[in-house]
């Protein structure tokens, strides 16, 4: 009987333990402009990654724009001037995928000010760039350049070599496979491509079109392993079409999910298209430079 008593009493706890811990309604994940929320009788400035209870209230400022995750998972943006009472906002909440919570949560302390201060008082940073490569590409090192999608997002900074540049795209055995020019600091390699589909492993060489010997070190792609594939495929059911919809918001949340599966160069690609559908937010591109920062994809 005392055992009972105790496994009860262990398992209340944890039931309230998990209840308290999800005594929210949203979640901030983006926020632009002047916005506030009314907690109690006060207004005060919102901020990215308060929680808003369903008594709370919210005041969207012109122009502006807030990203929020219910706590059922549910993503909800926010780009109408006005008032918002939390409780109404969750009342139009259906359907939602709790997994959604492990990645916005993933981001949100990734891009804590502990978390920056970390990175910053960290030593022993590696410097990507030296004299021999003067065109710094924003990819990873080999070990984690795997990559799930179709699409590789390849970007580097243009501010020591100008445009255009030439992009050449080979196999392992430094065959040359595509080859193409942009006056464009990032390009877009299509693996579904006829000449690359069968290709389970790329380097990627960006160079400058006036002057060949101003270029990037080769940076390896290559496609997941199929048994690897499969598994990142189950790991995305669970969020069925929640994230679906082409918005910045979902986009910010697949690349907090790439990112915790070490699939950089997709969470590279889901972060560009972010800061491509709502370049006004200015949580998206801070959120990516940070990313970028934290794994020393760029100075």
């Amino acid at each position: 009987m005392k055992t009972y008593k105790l496994t009860l009493t262990i398992v209340l706890f944890a039931v309230s333990v998990a209840l308290f811990g999800q005594d929210y309604a949203f979640k901030v994940m983006a926020s632009k402009g002047t916005n506030e929320v009314k907690s109690g009788d006060a207004w005060q400035p919102l901020r990215t990654g308060t929680s808003l209870k369903s008594t709370d209230e919210v005041k969207l400022a012109d122009n502006a724009y807030i990203g929020l995750i219910h706590a059922t998972g549910k993503p909800v943006e926010l780009r109408e001037a006005g008032n918002y009472k939390v409780a109404d906002l969750a009342s139009k909440v259906s359907g939602g995928s709790s997994v959604l919570n492990k990645y916005t949560d993933f981001i949100l302390s990734s891009n804590s000010a502990e978390a920056k201060k970390n990175r910053l008082s960290a030593t022993g940073a590696v410097h990507r760039a030296t004299d021999k490569y003067a065109i710094s590409v924003m990819l990873p090192e080999s070990q984690h350049a795997s990559i799930y999608n179709n699409k590789a997002t390849v970007t580097w900074d243009g501010s020591k070599v100008a445009g255009p540049y030439i992009v050449i795209v080979m196999d392992l055995s430094e065959e040359e496979l595509i080859k193409n020019e942009t006056p464009e600091t990032t390009y877009t390699i299509e693996l579904a491509d006829a000449k690359l589909a069968n290709v389970p492993a790329l380097l990627v060489v960006v160079k400058s079109k006036a002057d060949p010997n101003q270029t990037s070190k080769n940076y390896v792609v290559k496609r997941v392993k199929p048994e690897e594939k499969e598994k990142i495929k189950k790991l995305m059911e669970p969020m069925g079409t929640e994230v679906v919809e082409e918005t910045a918001l979902n986009k910010f949340i697949l690349a907090g999910f790439y990112e915790e599966n070490n699939l950089i160069i997709d969470a590279i690609g889901a972060y560009e298209e972010a800061v491509k559908l709502a370049p006004d937010v200015p949580t998206f591109r801070e959120a990516y430079d940070e990313f970028l920062l934290r794994h020393n994809l760029k100075k």
